[in-house]
């Protein structure tokens, strides 16, 4: 059997030839220049549909993204057939950084984190005042998400014909978020999109709220060009509604007044992935006071500083009870 050395002569050892006829593998990437800049508007079993200078196109990942995922919302950079016709196939090939993540685990235990929008700039948080119960303790976790992602919240309650707003907006008088109170007349004939409306203008706004609320007919209403799915209807035993939307999907306000983002409801809001020390960033009358805190401080425990600062009158002790209140929601189950 012939054996080689370390100083073999070239022409002296055999070559296997490449069968496939094609080009050895490199760690250089192309960089993409002609690339044209474009958002995510839905995501469907790997085939994302986009919004180009005006056209819808249909475009999958570019292998060399790896397992780096788009969502909705997403700037993305585009190449290939970008003319939107019928059966063409472009490819994104990169993903501008985000300026905003609403993300959610399945349950406060769950590491694996599940990106819903990018780049929103307000979370619209609907929640029924009755048929079906609101459930406080999901907006709660709702508000920790959008603080923690960098989105501004903003509460919708609907239904306002069947209970009064009173008792639920006491609970964030504190916390000075915007809301809209509308009626299921209002829901229904379309009313309720004139009430909301001033808080989207010129704003990307993400809704979410759980089934039965009436998120998807407020979209609609929205944007009545694009209706979505039929609406579901509450269950009598269990007080839930049936899941009516599947996948996120964004859509325009008339007159380019800004976008809104209409997500699957929701049943669950885990909060597995949340950093704690960025939910006080919400709370910027509060931040002065941490500075006395210890290292790694909770803000929920008997050497925080803040009870004292609030003491001396810094703030406002309902301003702290919102926080922690807030803090405290992954010990909590949502249906508290």
């Amino acid at each position: 059997m012939r054996r080689y050395g370390k100083h073999t002569d070239e022409d002296d050892i055999r070559s296997r030839p490449n069968r496939k006829g094609n080009r050895p593998r490199t760690n250089i990437r192309p960089k993409h220049e002609e690339a044209v800049e474009g958002m995510v508007l839905t995501v469907d079993r790997g085939r994302l549909t986009c919004l180009v200078d005006g056209r819808v196109v249909m475009a999958m990942k570019a292998r060399e993204l790896g397992r780096k995922a788009a969502v909705v919302g997403d700037r993305v950079a585009i190449v290939g057939d970008l003319s939107g016709e019928k059966d063409t196939l472009a490819r994104i090939v990169r993903i501008a950084p985000r300026t905003s993540v609403l993300r959610r685990t399945a349950d406060d235990d769950d590491p694996y984190e599940r990106v819903v929008v990018a780049n929103a700039d307000q979370l619209a948080i609907v929640t029924a005042l009755a048929d079906p119960e609101p459930r406080p303790r999901l907006i709660d976790r709702c508000l920790v998400a959008a603080f923690d992602g960098g989105l501004t919240p903003l509460l919708v309650l609907t239904k306002s014909d069947l209970a009064q707003p009173d008792k639920l907006l006491e609970l964030y008088g504190h916390l000075d978020i915007p809301y809209v109170v509308t009626s299921r007349e209002e829901l229904e004939s379309g009313g309720a999109a004139d009430v909301v409306r001033d808080h989207l203008d010129g704003k990307i706004t993400a809704f979410v709220g759980h089934s039965g609320v009436g998120k998807t007919t407020l979209v609609n209403t929205l944007v009545p060009e694009e209706q979505r799915r039929v609406t579901g209807h509450v269950n009598a035993v269990t007080g839930r509604g049936r899941h009516t939307t599947t996948s996120a999907l964004a859509l325009p306000l008339a007159g380019d007044a800004g976008w809104v983002i209409d997500t699957p409801g929701v049943r669950s809001f885990g909060l597995h992935h949340v950093d704690p020390s960025r939910v006080i960033l919400a709370f910027p009358d509060l931040v002065p006071g941490t500075e006395g805190c210890p290292r790694a401080c909770s803000h929920d425990e008997p050497d925080c500083a803040l009870d004292a600062w609030v003491a001396e009158g810094h703030a406002d002790p309902a301003r702290l009870y919102s926080l922690r209140r807030l803090l405290s929601t992954r010990e909590r189950t949502e249906g508290d």
